[in-house]
């Protein structure tokens, strides 16, 4: 009856994956060319030649291979485009669930696109958010509202492109191998913003620094502990384009008190960071248990 149930559940999950893949249709999100049942339930993708960006970031340490920042930049803004028509432009409302570097696929050009839609769920339109168990997802890369209470919507997704935005800079993975996370890491950091610390030493000084200051800043933003201070991903992808003036403008700074705050020119954003490192602390000893 176990086997019976767990084959049943793999049947379920492969067709929720196959119905969601199958209604997507954009450049950065993978293309489903068919899928077979011969020796197991496979989805049949369009072939990427350059892998995963997690090889590109990581596995081309070993390999020598290197990503240079225009090619950073440009993944960046795939994904955040990829993102952007599944939460507002796609037919149905998709929250991915799983957005990390090894589920990000490189084509030509260099043009990434988000694969492997095994936890994506529906969000319906009339919906806020969905509440989901078991908690499911990759360590380092989960919101904080998510692995506490199970709470799903755009914004999980947006937490989790901002951690791998901080990947994209850095060259750091989420969880290095102290099991430290790169989101905590890196946020005292941004909020000083001590940039050759935080970008990957490989890239020495070649990068554009207005370019790196909409990243940074961008990430800053996607990995508030607070959901609804999170921009949409419409609004990040504007940001990457520099089509809001307004992330120019912005600077993020600490305070006597220790309280972190983003000055813009149209708005003012306060929250603590204490509460946001207590979460990703409490989570990191729930997953060590």
């Amino acid at each position: 009856m176990k086997a019976e149930k767990q084959d049943d559940d793999l049947i379920a999950d492969f067709l929720s994956e196959l119905g969601i893949i199958a209604h997507i249709n954009h450049p950065n999100a993978a293309r489903l060319i068919g899928f077979s049942i011969d020796s197991g339930l496979h989805l049949v993708l369009e072939f990427l030649p350059y892998g995963s960006l997690a090889n590109k970031l990581h596995g081309a340490l070993l390999s020598g291979e290197f990503l240079n920042w225009e090619k950073r930049y440009k993944v960046a803004i795939g994904i955040a485009e990829g993102l952007r028509y599944l939460h507002h432009d796609c037919p149905r409302r998709i929250i991915h669930r799983d957005i990390k570097a090894s589920n990000i696929l490189l084509g030509e050009d260099y043009e990434a696109q988000i694969s492997d839609f095994g936890l994506a769920k529906w969000l319906p339109e009339n919906w806020v958010q969905h509440i989901v168990y078991p908690i499911e997802g990759t360590f380092g890369y989960l919101a904080p509202e998510y692995f506490m209470h199970g709470v799903v919507d755009e914004k999980t997704d947006v937490f989790a492109f901002g951690v791998l935005l901080l990947e994209i800079i850095t060259g750091r993975h989420a969880v290095d191998s102290n099991r430290q996370s790169l989101a905590m890491w890196a946020k005292p950091l941004l909020e000083d913003n001590d940039v050759s610390t935080l970008v990957d030493p490989r890239l020495g000084n070649d990068f554009d620094p207005i370019e790196m200051k909409r990243a940074m800043v961008t990430a800053f933003l996607c990995i508030d502990h607070v959901s609804k201070m999170r921009p949409s991903m419409s609004r990040v992808v504007q940001f990457l384009n520099g089509e809001d003036l307004a992330i120019d403008m912005v600077m993020i700074s600490k305070t006597n008190s220790g309280r972190a705050v983003i000055l813009d020119a149209s708005d003012l954003q306060d929250y603590t960071c204490t509460n946001y490192l207590n979460d990703l602390n409490r989570h990191m000893q729930l997953v060590m248990e």
